[in-house]
C-alpha cells in the first residue's frame, strides 16, 4: 500500500486500523474512476472525511463538503448523472444514514451509480442504547444493488486489500457490471450502501506525497458518460435487439432518460416521437410536442396500434392510458433497471434493446400520412400559443428614415407593451429554454413549469436533468449544484417556489467550497399551485384546500439569497426576465419570477 499510493512508509506505524483502511478504500475508488467525494461532517467518520481531505490536496479527488446529509446525497446525485461516474458519499452514524434516504431513492429509480460510505460504531454496540447507533444494514431495503455491513478494521495486514477490492466492486456494481468491468443483464446502474464499522481510536494522521495512480482498465470500465450510456441503451444502429417492423400504426413516447436512441429509433421508423422534455430525445424531425393534446383529439390518439416507449414517462396522464389501452400493443423498452413501465400491469411485451425496421424510401403514402398528420398538427398547436411577433420595423423606409410619424408611433408603443408585459409560465419556459446553449445544462424542478415547458418548447439537442426517478422535490437545488460542478459551464435550474424552500438548506457554501456557475431561476406563484389541477380543488372547502395542498408562503427571496451571499435579481416583465437571461452567470445566484396562481 505504501508505494502504491504513494504516501511515507514511516507514517504506517503511527496509522490507526481506521485510518489505514479508509486510506486503502478511497484510494480503490480513486483507482476505479471516482473523482468526486461529498462529506458531512461527523465524528465516527472522521478517518474518511479526512483521508477524503488528503487526497484532494494531492489532486486525486473533487471535495465537497455538506452540513445536511440529504444535499450531500443529492449533491452526489447531481454529480453522477451529469459525469456518469459514481459519486461517493460519506456520512456519520445514526439519524446521517437515514437522511440520505430520499437521495438514495432516487438513484434507485432513475438509475444513477451512487455510493453510500455511512461510519458505524462496532456491531457489539447495537441493540444496547449506545448513542448514536441504530441498524444501519438493510436501513435502504431493496434500494441498493449491493450492500457491505463491514466490520471493524483491528490492524490485520490483509485489510487494505481488502478494503481496496471492495472498492472495486462498489464502484463495479453501481455501474451496473460486475467486478471485472463486464455489463451485467440486470439490475444496471444504481446506488450501493457500505457501512462500515470503525472503533477508536478513530483517526490519525495521514499524508500523501503524489496521487495515486488510476487503473487504467478500472477507468475505462467505470468512466461512462452519459452519451456512451445512450449509445449503448438503444443500439439501433448496431442492429441488435428485437426487430419492430413496419405495419401498424405507431407512435414512439420517449421519457425520462430515455436518450437519442429514441429519437433515432423514431426517425428509421418513420414514426411521430412523443418526447418529454427529459427524454434527451427531443429533438429531429418526427418530434410532436402538442404530445397530450393530439392524444386526446379524434384521429390522433384514437387511431393509434402501437406504442413503443424508452425511458419513465412521469409528464402527463394520457401517455400511461394510451399504454393501457386493449386495442394498442404496447413495447417496453429498457436496458436495464429494476422495475419495468407497466402501468395498468397491461405491458405484455418488454425488451432490452430494440431496433427498427427502415422506413422505405420513399415512404409508403399512408406511413407518410400518419407521421405528417402529427408533426403538422402539433406545430399548429405550438405555434396558436405563441404571443404575436412585431414584425418588421413600420413608418420607416428602405433607407432607414422615418416615412410615416403615425405609424413608427403605433409601433414602437407595440414594442413598449410588448417589453413590460407580465411573466407567464409559458413565456418562462419559452425564454429559459431560448437562452440555453448546447454545452448548457438545464435543470427542471417537480412543479408546474416542467409541465408547462413539456408542452410547449421545441425540439433542441439541449442536455436536461430532474429527478423524475420519483419526481419529488426534495434536493433539488442540491441536484442542480452537482450537475453544474461537474458540467463545469452555467447551469440554469427552473424550479417552484416551494421546491427552493424544500431544500433551502442547500444554498448554503461554506469557505473553499465550489461557487458554480448556476442560475436558479424560481417561479414564484405563493404555494403549491400544481394542486390546483386536482379535482378536488374545485369542490373543497378554498380555505382547507389551501391550508394542506396550496400551502401559501410569502418569504422574502432577496433576503434569503442575501442571507447565504447569493446572488439576486427580480424580474416581473418580459423586458426584466431578457435581461436576467443575458446576463453572464459568474456563480450562484437566484431569480425571482413572481407569476400569478
Amino acid at each position: 500500500m505504501a508505494e502504491a499510493s504513494g504516501e511515507r512508509p514511516a507514517s504506517n506505524l503511527q496509522r490507526s486500523p481506521a485510518t489505514a483502511s479508509a486510506l486503502a478504500l478511497l484510494t480503490g475508488f480513486v483507482r476505479a474512476g471516482v473523482r468526486d467525494v461529498v462529506v458531512a461532517p461527523g465524528s465516527r467518520s472522521q478517518a474518511l472525511a479526512l483521508v477524503a481531505a488528503e487526497l484532494e490536496r494531492v489532486g486525486a479527488i473533487r471535495l465537497h463538503v455538506r452540513i445536511d446529509e440529504r444535499s450531500a446525497g443529492f449533491l452526489a446525485l447531481g454529480l453522477a448523472v451529469e459525469s456518469g461516474r459514481p459519486a461517493v458519499v460519506v456520512v456519520t452514524s445514526g439519524t446521517a444514514v437515514a437522511n440520505l434516504h430520499p437521495a438514495v431513492l432516487e438513484a434507485h429509480h432513475s438509475g444513477v451509480p451512487l455510493i453510500v460510505c455511512s461510519a458505524d460504531r462496532p456491531i457489539g454496540l447495537r441493540g444496547i442504547r449506545s448513542n448514536q447507533t441504530t441498524v444501519q444494514p438493510g436501513i435502504f431495503a431493496d434500494a441498493v444493488r449491493l450492500e457491505r455491513d463491514v466490520p471493524a478494521p483491528v490492524g490485520d495486514a490483509g485489510e487494505p486489500d481488502a478494503a481496496a477490492s471492495l472498492a472495486r466492486t462498489a464502484v463495479a456494481v453501481s455501474l451496473g457490471r460486475d467486478e471485472r468491468g463486464d455489463p451485467a443483464a440486470h439490475p444496471g446502474p444504481g446506488p450501493v450502501h457500505l457501512n462500515l464499522q470503525f472503533s477508536e481510536p478513530l483517526s490519525t494522521p495521514v499524508h500523501l506525497d503524489e496521487a495515486p495512480t488510476v487503473d487504467d482498465r478500472r477507468a475505462d470500465a467505470s468512466a461512462a458518460t452519459p452519451e456512451s450510456a445512450d449509445a449503448v441503451a438503444v443500439p439501433g444502429a448496431d442492429r441488435k435487439g428485437a426487430l419492430i417492423a413496419a405495419g401498424p400504426r405507431t407512435v414512439v413516447v420517449a421519457g425520462a432518460g430515455a436518450g437519442p436512441g429514441a429519437e433515432q429509433f423514431a426517425r428509421e421508423g418513420g414514426w411521430p416521437l412523443l418526447a418529454e422534455v427529459t427524454s434527451g430525445a427531443r429533438f429531429g424531425p418526427n418530434l410532436v410536442v402538442a404530445a397530450r393534446e393530439l392524444l386526446n383529439e379524434p384521429g390522433f390518439g384514437d387511431r393509434v396500434e402501437r406504442v413503443v416507449v424508452f425511458g419513465h414517462p412521469t409528464l402527463s396522464r394520457e401517455v400511461p392510458a394510451l399504454v393501457q389501452r386493449s386495442d394498442v400493443e404496447a413495447i417496453v423498452v429498457s436496458p436495464s433497471g429494476i422495475e419495468w413501465y407497466n402501468p395498468g400491469r397491461r405491458v405484455r411485451r418488454f425488451e432490452r434493446a430494440v431496433h427498427a425496421e427502415p422506413a422505405s424510401t420513399p415512404m409508403p403514402p399512408e406511413a407518410r400520412e400518419w407521421l405528417g398528420r402529427w408533426v403538422h398538427a402539433s406545430r399548429s398547436i405550438v405555434d396558436a400559443g405563441l404571443p404575436q411577433t412585431l414584425g418588421l420595423m413600420s413608418g420607416v423606409d428602405e433607407t432607414g428614415h422615418v416615412s410615416d410619424y403615425a405609424a413608427q408611433r403605433e409601433y414602437m408603443k407595440a414594442q413598449l407593451a410588448a417589453v413590460r408585459e407580465p411573466v407567464s409560465r409559458r413565456m418562462l419556459v419559452d425564454a429559459v429554454w431560448a437562452a440555453t446553449w448546447p454545452h448548457d445544462r438545464l435543470v427542471f424542478g417537480a412543479s408546474r413549469l416542467i409541465r408547462d415547458a413539456d408542452r410547449a418548447v421545441p425540439g433542441r439537442r439541449i442536455t436536461v436533468h430532474a429527478n423524475r426517478g420519483l419526481a419529488g422535490i426534495d434536493g433539488t437545488v442540491a441536484t442542480a449544484f452537482g450537475v453544474a460542478i461537474a458540467s463545469g459551464g452555467v447551469t440554469r435550474a427552473v424550479i417552484g417556489d416551494l421546491t427552493l424552500l424544500h431544500d433551502v438548506g442547500s444554498l448554503l457554501l461554506a469557505a473553499g467550497e465550489a461557487r458554480p456557475r448556476l442560475q436558479v431561476i424560481v417561479g414564484n406563484d405563493g404555494g403549491g399551485t400544481i394542486f390546483d389541477a386536482l379535482e378536488v380543488a374545485g369542490s373543497a372547502d378554498a380555505a382547507e384546500f389551501d391550508r394542506v395542498q396550496y400551502t401559501p408562503q410569502a418569504v422574502d427571496l432577496a433576503a434569503l439569497a442575501a442571507a447565504y451571499g447569493w446572488g439576486y435579481a427580480r424580474a416581473t416583465t418580459r423586458g426584466e426576465l431578457s435581461d436576467a437571461l443575458a446576463a453572464p452567470v459568474d456563480g450562484p445566484t437566484l431569480l425571482e419570477v413572481p407569476l400569478p396562481r
